[in-house]
């Protein structure tokens, strides 16, 4: 069973950096410094939220109902995933 890629060091919370590819058909090994894409460095809970979101299309109301959490908390995770993306928090601008 293949693990999913960490994002963070589970040590001390540093980004990882990606350092070999590998294909398991051809035995190809690649090697050098690979930067892993925005959604890799996600927490588990972030891109369980960002898969549940989606999901249900940004419907916040569906979204509170399968995770079973309030308004409140759906926004403030949905803050901390633009955010982690690194994108601009459009609340934290105004």
């Amino acid at each position: 069973m293949k693990k999913e890629v960490l994002g963070k060091c589970p040590i001390c919370g540093e980004e990882l950096e990606v350092t070999r590819l590998s294909c398991n058909h051809c035995h190809t090994n690649i090697e050098g410094d690979f930067s892993l894409c925005k959604f890799c460095k996600l927490s588990y809970e972030q891109k369980n939220f960002a898969e549940v979101f989606i999901k249900n299309r940004g419907n916040i109301k569906e979204i509170e109902k399968e995770l079973g959490i309030s308004y409140p908390t759906v926004r403030n995770k949905l803050e901390d995933l633009i955010l982690a993306l690194e994108y601009k928090s459009i609340s934290k601008t105004k």
